[in-house]
């Protein structure tokens, strides 16, 4: 242990992840690169070791304040690995110049993803499209705005997704971006407008080596009820939500919620006897997605495997988990 106390910067990043005034696995990975580069800005010491040890600290902080979006520990590892690896590292000053420098390129790097994604996943709707989504996706939105500048007719209909209500973020985002037909509406309701969809493209938190996805609870709803009508059901989203931990059958550990989410505090209290059951994500089999955008290109879910295994290689898939599970 270095004694060096987390920047107060850092403790308020993960603060506002768990709490999810940061929401979203793209801002989540940036925040926790973010976090990283600011402790590393922030350091004092001169002993290499102890920077080390304190940049493995950090980034354990960081990683556990979101147990289910793989883009966090990913984000991490690429920001820490390479640092923990080296053997030619002199003294500190390098070491933080490398782990800023790592931090800049992957904040980078993920915009310019979902720019990536806009432009490829745009190319799938047709002027006269209706798309539905589901909770809030800064990549999902891109997408629809993309295909907007390019003068097609896109109207939109986003589920309000309780018990947070990141649908309505999502129709903020839209309407702000100049999308004039949007409709809200409550999650039950799918199967009531489904009729009237084209297409329905959602986000994801985590893709799993076998090409399932997590993402949203009540996704995986939404997913059977575009597959009993016929409609193209797309996931919008960047490589590195890929889990490389799954490659060697780690499962994805679903968040749940605190019940207060669901029902006030005081009516908890006063039920002894009742439970809230409140999971933040939900598993999307492979067979009911179409195919997943991501920035290298529209690939069937079934592919997962071989994209982590063009993203990391087999020997560095092992290596990113043993550094992880070391950190």
């Amino acid at each position: 242990m270095t004694g060096k106390p987390i920047p107060e910067e850092v403790v308020q990043i993960a603060s506002d992840i768990k709490n999810m005034r940061i929401r979203g696995a793209g801002r989540i990975a940036r925040a926790g690169a973010l976090a990283l580069r600011i402790a590393a800005e922030k350091y004092t010491g001169q002993n290499l070791d102890d920077f080390k040890e304190y940049i493995r600290i950090v980034a354990d902080y960081v990683v556990k304040t979101r147990p289910t979006a793989v883009s966090l520990p990913n984000a991490v590892s690429y920001v820490v690995s390479p640092l923990l690896r080296a053997d030619s590292i002199r003294d500190v000053e390098e070491a933080k110049r490398m782990i800023i420098e790592n931090a800049e390129k992957f904040m980078d790097y993920s915009e310019r993803a979902v720019e990536r994604i806009a432009e490829i996943g745009s190319r799938l709707l047709r002027d006269g499209d209706t798309v539905l989504t589901h909770c809030n996706s800064q990549v999902v939105v891109s997408v629809i705005k993309a295909a907007v500048k390019q003068g097609k007719s896109v109207e939109v209909i986003a589920t309000e997704t309780r018990p947070l209500f990141q649908g309505h973020i999502t129709i903020k985002m839209l309407l702000d971006a100049g999308v004039d037909a949007v409709t809200l509406v409550p999650d039950s309701a799918v199967r009531s407008v489904i009729k009237d969809v084209d297409k329905v493209i959602v986000g994801a938190d985590t893709v799993t080596a076998n090409g399932a996805v997590v993402n949203k609870v009540g996704t995986s709803l939404i997913a059977l009820i575009a597959r009993e009508r016929g409609i193209d059901f797309y996931v919008a989203t960047e490589t590195y939500k890929f889990s490389p931990y799954t490659v060697w059958g780690e499962l994805v550990v679903i968040e749940e919620r605190t019940p207060t989410e669901v029902l006030p505090e005081d009516v908890i209290a006063k039920n002894p006897y009742l439970k809230v059951f409140n999971p933040s994500f939900d598993v999307t089999p492979p067979y009911l997605v179409t195919a997943i955008i991501t920035e290298i290109g529209l690939i069937p879910p079934q592919a997962s495997l071989l994209v982590l295994e063009e993203l990391y290689g087999r020997g560095a898939i092992h290596d990113t988990i043993q550094t992880v599970e070391e950190e």
